[in-house]
């Protein structure tokens, strides 16, 4: 199975991308199966299997849109900032409004993890390689914000950015909003 994006992109093939994404999201990725996929998406079983060679390659493009959802939102408060501790802060504040958005369930990437118990499949894999660039996104924020250890501030970034997910749609966007942001500039102090 390949982790390459495949290039072409046409209706039939964004429309099972945008169900997959609702219904993975929404009602789990074991949980949703390819028939339903395919009805929901209003397309035929050929033109499922035209785009993808499976239910795990969709998983796998599914997840990829999602990060690139994130790196280019990333990307824009890196943009949008002067400063790294900004571009923490912008951050911050667009974690708390998913978390704190309707219809929230929690991180994608955990949640496909969870499902895929394999660290060895490809689904894994993908997510491995988004929380490894994750982590050294925030060690170069932590290192621009002269953190003297700043793999170790981004590790204990990307566990409180997990717990604010989980915490988030456990207890509630509330919690999030009150304790993310202090804690996040506080690992982040140069002590």
């Amino acid at each position: 199975m390949s982790t390459e994006p495949t290039a072409r992109v046409s209706h039939p093939r964004q429309r099972l991308l945008e169900t997959a994404a609702e219904l993975f999201y929404s009602e789990g990725i074991q949980a949703v199966g390819v028939d339903r996929l395919i009805a929901t998406a209003a397309v035929t079983k050929a033109t499922f299997y035209r785009h993808f060679r499976g239910k795990d390659e969709l998983v796998l493009a599914y997840l990829r849109v999602r990060d690139e959802e994130i790196r280019a939102r990333t990307a824009r408060a890196a943009a949008a900032a002067k400063e790294p501790r900004t571009v923490v802060e912008l951050m911050v504040g667009g974690l708390t409004e998913e978390v704190c958005g309707p219809g929230f369930r929690g991180c994608p990437f955990i949640n496909a993890a969870a499902e895929y118990p394999d660290a060895e499949h490809p689904v894994r894999r993908l997510i491995a390689e988004h929380r490894a660039w994750f982590r050294g996104a925030l060690a170069d924020l932590a290192a621009a914000c002269g953190h003297p250890a700043p793999d170790e501030a981004a590790a204990a970034l990307v566990l409180l950015r997990d717990g604010a997910l989980s915490g988030g749609y456990l207890d509630g966007g509330d919690t999030v909003r009150t304790h993310l942001s202090a804690t996040a500039q506080a690992l982040l102090r140069p002590n």
